[in-house]
């Protein structure tokens, strides 16, 4: 079965949401939670796995919805179909700042390699399914990089970059040491593994972990500068309510800083 062809445009800067047009008939799959809105005359279906034609029988289905539970995602896939007489819209909205990528997946030889969290929605027809690295070495150490979602089709699908997104053609033989959470996607053709930062001083003290993705060429390669995971770490440092550390702005005495002073001083004279 050919995939649906929908018409698309994408909106905003930094939290981005990509509005999408289906023909009577046609429709769209979607990560959960990540629809905006949707038009009168378009129904949402949950389905077992990707809803793919891959995924027809049941054990199809069952080694489908396999696959997206490995890479930590929900069983079920929701899809969108447009039952009505004529064209109607539909949002999916980004989870958190970045760049939304559309990538037509015949232009990158019919396969994206994506890092877990970087699927956001694709027309219907296209197969979500995992890509296992082979060395060990990738499955022991790498991170968000170790189990990454593989797509196949020929139709439209989108991914998400977090913060700034920087796009690189890698030649033959050309290499790029990568921190494992800032890969959104690369193409087949690229190798993959992971590799030691060296030295005790840098891995326990450059704050950058202890193992670097490494990326060899031919093929693209699509980094994002704001991983969720640093992102969500910043915030829980900066979060005294659940175990982080207040960082008050200002003087160089914050508010925080005088009020504790002021408490400490009060305290004294009890």
């Amino acid at each position: 079965m050919a995939m649906d062809i929908i018409d698309y445009k994408i909106y905003g800067t930094e939290t981005q949401f990509v509005e999408v047009e289906l023909d009577p008939g046609e429709a769209a799959v979607g990560e959960a939670g990540a629809m905006m809105f949707m038009e009168d005359g378009i129904v949402m279906d949950t389905v077992f796995g990707d809803g793919s034609a891959q995924q027809k029988n049941f054990w199809g289905k069952l080694v489908g919805a396999g696959k997206r539970l490995v890479t930590g995602e929900s069983l079920f896939t929701t899809v969108f179909t447009n039952n009505g007489s004529g064209k109607r819209k539909l949002a999916f909205a980004a989870p958190y700042p970045g760049t939304l990528i559309p990538i037509h997946l015949p232009d990158v030889g019919g396969t994206l390699i994506c890092q877990k969290d970087s699927f956001l929605c694709a027309a219907k027809g296209v197969a979500l399914g995992i890509e296992f690295q082979r060395k060990l070495g990738v499955g022991l150490f790498g991170g968000e990089g170790f189990v990454m979602q593989r797509l196949d089709g020929d139709g439209l699908a989108f991914i998400h970059a977090g913060g700034t997104l920087y796009v690189r053609d890698l030649a033959p033989g050309e290499v790029l040491r990568v921190d494992t959470g800032c890969i959104v996607a690369l193409t087949r053709s690229v190798s993959y593994d992971i590799q030691y930062v060296g030295g005790l001083k840098s891995a326990l003290f450059s704050g950058e972990g202890l193992f670097f993705a490494v990326l060899q060429g031919p093929g693209k390669v699509w980094l994002q500068s704001l991983p969720l995971s640093r992102m969500a770490n910043r915030i829980v440092m900066a979060a005294p309510a659940i175990g982080g550390r207040s960082s008050e702005t200002g003087s160089l005495l914050g508010a925080g800083a005088a009020g504790g002073l002021l408490g400490g001083l009060l305290g004294d004279d009890e």
